[in-house]
């Protein structure tokens, strides 16, 4: 089947070019659990290509470990490494494992049953031993590759993405171009370019006959009106209320029949034509940002476009960013409508121009070669400049050792509703399992039988230390609720939960990957039960 076809319907979301980039990616998941397998099979039914390539890593006495956890993801390789064999429960919650699988390897295992789903992919698996995740995290840190890592406990999911700065890459930096916003549409009808003040001036509203009425394009009525209002109040735009509301009064006066569709769009378009158009503080930060001042020959494509962004803005585009070109549907003749299309296409690939001369002049001064950032990547950044967003995480050394967020972490911890407590406990269990290599065993905590909760004073000495860290001293009489079922529920994974969070994951890895959408800024935690989940910059 033609891959045009077979991958219609994600073509439609992130384009070509972020096919392309799922395509040549490199992801290996460590640990073929449920919620590693619910993640891989969302990642393989889009196409994404296995590579034969492994990373693993060896501690001083060369033995070759993995982390300990449910799954990490890291773009350096497709791998599946897992050291485990099939066990019985795993057949329970694992829709990727069999009765066949039991003692089988697990990777092994896994592998063959996600490969069906795509015959354009190949996984490759091994088994390794664990290792603590800090450990991992700092190489993959250090080796500038995102990680993600997920866990389900019972009903609660929790992702974090670890995503340093990278400067080499331009697919696994933190910085989105294409943020997908609703709408792209910048019409400058506050500051109209010469090309379109004279195409507005070819339409005599008077003279024209209905018909032709009908069909003027809703941006030319509103360049229209706003030139009468701002001739009669010293060039300013309607600010107040009143003003606005007086603004469309004119516009309404201007209609031949009440239903021209044309004239409604100019009043729905409205507040456009009041809104000064000027760069997004959030934005602004980014043009300022002294990564885009100090561009060297370690700079990535995105920050040197961006410090040409910032030079037009401050040359030809006179505080204003590259116009987008793009132009919303309207009721306009075709001839009308494609003209004034043209005009803003036309005016955009001036702006690109313009840029693309900056660009080629910042890599010059560098020692970069002209085409180390191509045509398509500056007119993409370009379009969608007003758009662009730069997240920086965390190590997660830096959460879990210097923990600039203990205060916050402290405040939030006494909401009875609040899902950071989950954050912390998932924190314990694994404390839990380093210190007795297993999660705690729910069977002892079984009232109706009066079984013995010395499972769950052995845990909840474990939180009390690690609320301590935190600089809570008295736990909150409704943690001891959430510690006891997370006690209660070990390290199992529930299928639901594991599909749930294997999609959320999956999705981050896509938007990484393609540099499309905006990811996860740091952790979020998902709780099943109440059905709600929190982000936090940890």
């Amino acid at each position: 089947m033609d891959k045009t076809q077979k991958y219609d319907r994600q073509l439609r979301l992130w384009q070509a070019s972020g096919q392309t980039a799922l395509e040549s990616s490199k992801v290996c998941l460590v640990n073929g659990t449920a919620t590693g397998c619910e993640t891989l099979k969302n990642l393989i039914l889009p196409g994404m290509v296995l590579a034969e390539k492994q990373s693993i890593f060896v501690d001083n006495n060369n033995k070759i470990n993995i982390i300990k956890s449910n799954l990490y993801l890291g773009i350096g390789s497709f791998t599946i490494l897992d050291g485990k064999t099939v066990e019985a429960s795993d057949i329970g919650n694992n829709f990727f494992l069999d009765a066949e699988s039991i003692d089988a390897p697990r990777a092994e295992r896994v592998a063959i049953l996600l490969q069906e789903l795509n015959d354009d992919v190949k996984v490759i698996t091994t088994d390794l031993h664990e290792k603590p995740l800090l450990k991992l995290s700092e190489i993959l840190w250090n080796a500038k590759i995102p990680l993600i890592v997920v866990r389900t406990v019972g009903f609660v999911g929790y992702i974090r993405v670890v995503l340093p700065e990278h400067t080499g890459n331009v697919y696994f930096n933190t910085n989105v171009v294409e943020t997908h916003p609703e709408n792209i549409s910048d019409l400058r009808l506050d500051t109209p370019f010469p090309a379109l003040l004279e195409y507005a001036k070819t339409f005599d509203f008077e003279k024209i006959d209905s018909l032709e009425h009908n069909h003027i394009p809703f941006v030319v009525i509103l360049l229209k009106y706003l030139e009468q209002w701002r001739n009669e109040h010293g060039n300013k735009l309607p600010s107040t209320s009143a003003e606005k509301n007086a603004f469309k009064q004119a516009i309404i006066s201007g209609k031949r029949v009440p239903d021209e569709e044309n004239f409604d769009e100019a009043l729905a378009g409205a507040w456009k034509a009041c809104s000064v158009t000027k760069i997004p503080s959030e934005v602004e930060r980014i043009y300022n940002d002294a990564a885009c001042s100090n561009i060297s020959f370690e700079s990535s494509s995105f920050w040197i476009i961006a410090r040409a962004i910032h030079d037009f803005v401050e040359n030809e585009g006179h505080g204003l960013l590259p116009l987008a070109g793009s132009l919303p549907d309207m009721k306009a003749d075709t001839q009308s409508y494609v003209a004034l299309q043209t005009i803003y296409r036309q005016k955009a690939k001036e702006d690109i121009a313009s840029v693309r001369a900056h660009v080629h002049k910042i890599l010059s001064s560098i020692g970069r070669p002209i085409d180390f950032i191509s045509n398509q990547e500056i007119e993409s950044f370009c379009k969608h400049a007003a758009f662009i967003k730069v997240i920086r995480y965390r190590s997660l050394q830096e959460e879990y050792i210097t923990s600039p967020k203990k205060s916050e972490i402290a405040r939030w911890i006494r909401d009875p509703n609040d899902n950071i407590v989950h954050y912390l406990l998932i924190r314990a269990i694994d404390q839990f399992y380093e210190r007795y290599q297993r999660y705690p065993d729910a069977a002892t905590l079984d009232e109706e039988d009066g079984g013995n909760e010395s499972e769950f004073i052995n845990f909840k000495s474990i939180v009390t230390r690690l609320f301590n860290d935190y600089g809570i001293k008295e736990i909150p009489s409704h943690v001891d609720d959430f510690i006891h079922e997370t006690c209660r529920a070990g390290g199992s994974e529930i299928p639901n939960i594991a599909s749930l969070l294997g999609g959320l994951v999956s999705q981050e890895v896509i938007k990484i990957v393609t540099r499309q959408y905006i990811p996860i800024d740091n952790t979020t935690i998902f709780e099943g039960i109440k059905s709600t989940s929190t982000t936090y910059s940890l």
